[in-house]
């Protein structure tokens, strides 16, 4: 098949989250299956061109009230060569930041930007003479592609394209004021026809949930979850009436990256049948954050964006946070890493300059990721929701034992401790509050000293544990073919 992939974010170009991962990842698997992929996104100011090759003439991008000229350069990606276009446009992607940054969180100007990706997605293909069967857009930065597809490109060479649109997080829309609607060159007509509608308001996901033919997710448990109003962001309705339409694909995991048999950035590489090595990388930790190197006392790490939807306002919340408990009542060390908002990052550091057995970095540091992931004993996901996450799936195949919230792809990867068979890779708790962390950590750290030979074994039976992107790329073979047969009319739409 011919594939386009239009995105906001690409490893290693640009990435603000799973999203840039997952998009390379599959591209690239893809690819590798004999598919023809090609991907398209933003050229922000801090991607480095040399090197890339301008693709001949500018791109006339329809507009607003007129036309924008854009620039597109050429670069390839990984090891399946995966084409990549950058649209480059000063005025609009000329700037720190890929939706805003820290003194700005939602560029104003946003529609622009990305109409311009979504619109030039298509002037792209129509230019290079190279017609996709299928345009996967990725969250609402590229939900204009669906819609597209059935208004200005309905009829003409994208008449039998489907579309596919992957929900990364819900909890990001796109929502800007209901008058941007003229920048995307529709009318008030679509306003309400295409899905923009929503409270008064534009919402970009919104009419791409509502036009694309096949909508994916990250994970079969954030599928379900979506559709509820806990977790639906005040578009379950709408996606409980797509839900025939609607599919979790679990994301897969980078192998080679994520490998303590072949870890670079680790003091000593491991596996399942020879684990001495994770002791040694657990004493380099406990030096790294400068705690004593006591093999026998449990280590809990946390690698994560400091925010309340990773559960930090019940871990370390200023009234009720458990992380301070956990500290006291426990014999256990607790190393964070990670950055976010200032109140978190505020709240761990005075903890940290309170707590002996607490280590914080306010930083992101690959290398000490890694190190955290090997060293750790176990590793603390409280997310109120999670699409998928990356760090559970790091965490078993380094035989670093999760606890977990039961949530989207936590649900779906973790699986709970039965302490009558042994059987698990993790614990879980169902109702994320403060009490709940504590008493799951607690339970973990009570079979840690009571029960070594069972944190043994599920250890092992957590190492081999495999999500392969090649069993995701296969189920996205199949939305793709369904998302061809509705628009050619082999298979009626549902909606």
């Amino acid at each position: 098949m011919r594939i386009l992939m239009v995105t906001s974010e690409f490893v290693p170009l640009a990435k603000t989250g799973g999203l840039a991962d997952m998009v390379a990842a599959l591209s690239a698997e893809l690819a590798r299956m004999g598919h023809d992929v090609r991907v398209v996104m933003p050229r922000y100011y801090g991607i480095d061109i040399e090197g890339c090759e301008k693709v001949a003439g500018p791109l006339g991008v329809p507009l607003g009230f007129g036309e924008t000229w854009a620039a597109v350069y050429e670069t390839r990606s990984g090891s399946a060569d995966v084409p990549v276009y950058l649209l480059d446009h000063e005025g609009l992607f000329g700037r720190d930041g890929i939706y805003g940054t820290r003194a700005e969180p939602d560029f104003p100007d946003n529609v622009q930007r990305f109409t311009l990706l979504c619109r030039g997605a298509f002037q792209l293909c129509k230019s290079l003479g190279w017609i996709p069967e299928v345009i996967h857009g990725h969250d609402w930065p590229a939900a204009l592609s669906s819609v597209y597809l059935n208004t200005w490109e309905q009829i003409g060479p994208f008449e039998k394209t489907g579309s596919v649109l992957t929900i990364h997080n819900l909890g990001y829309q796109g929502v800007y004021p209901k008058e941007d609607i003229h920048i995307t060159q529709l009318d008030w007509e679509h306003y309400h026809g295409s899905g923009f509608e929503f409270f008064g308001k534009l919402n970009l996901l919104k009419a791409g949930l509502r036009n694309a033919d096949i909508l994916t997710t990250v994970s079969p448990t954030y599928a379900r979850e979506i559709q509820t109003a806990e977790h639906g962001h005040q578009l379950n309705g709408l996606l409980r009436h797509r839900s025939d339409d609607l599919f979790g694909v679990l994301n897969g995991m980078d192998y080679k990256d994520w490998n303590p048999e072949e870890d670079s950035l680790i003091p000593q590489q491991y596996s399942e049948d020879s684990m001495a090595g994770k002791a040694i990388n657990k004493a380099a930790l406990q030096k790294a954050f400068g705690l004593p190197n006591d093999p026998e006392r449990p280590m809990i790490g946390i690698v994560s964006r400091l925010a309340d939807q990773k559960g930090f306002g019940e871990l370390c919340g200023p009234t009720h946070g458990s992380l301070h408990d956990i500290c006291s009542d426990y014999e256990v060390d607790v190393v964070i890493l990670g950055t976010g908002d200032q109140w978190c990052e505020e709240e761990l550091a005075n903890l940290d300059a309170a707590l002996p057995n607490l280590g914080v970095r306010l930083a992101f540091d690959n290398r000490v990721a890694h190190l955290i992931e090997a060293g750790s004993d176990f590793f603390l996901m409280p997310s109120h929701y999670e699409p998928c996450g990356l760090n559970q799936m790091y965490s078993l195949r380094y035989g670093t034992l999760p606890i977990v919230h039961r949530t989207g792809g936590l649900a779906d990867t973790v699986e709970n401790l039965d302490p009558k068979t042994g059987e698990g890779t993790g614990f879980v708790f169902d109702l994320l509050t403060p009490r709940a962390i504590y008493d799951t950590v607690g339970w973990a750290v009570w079979t840690w000293y009571n029960r070594r030979e069972l944190i043994h074994t599920m250890r092992i039976r957590a190492m081999q544990k495999r999500f392969l992107w090649e069993d995701s790329a296969a189920r996205y073979e199949e939305f793709y073919q369904w998302a061809i047969d509705r628009r050619t009319g082999r298979v009626p739409r549902t909606w």
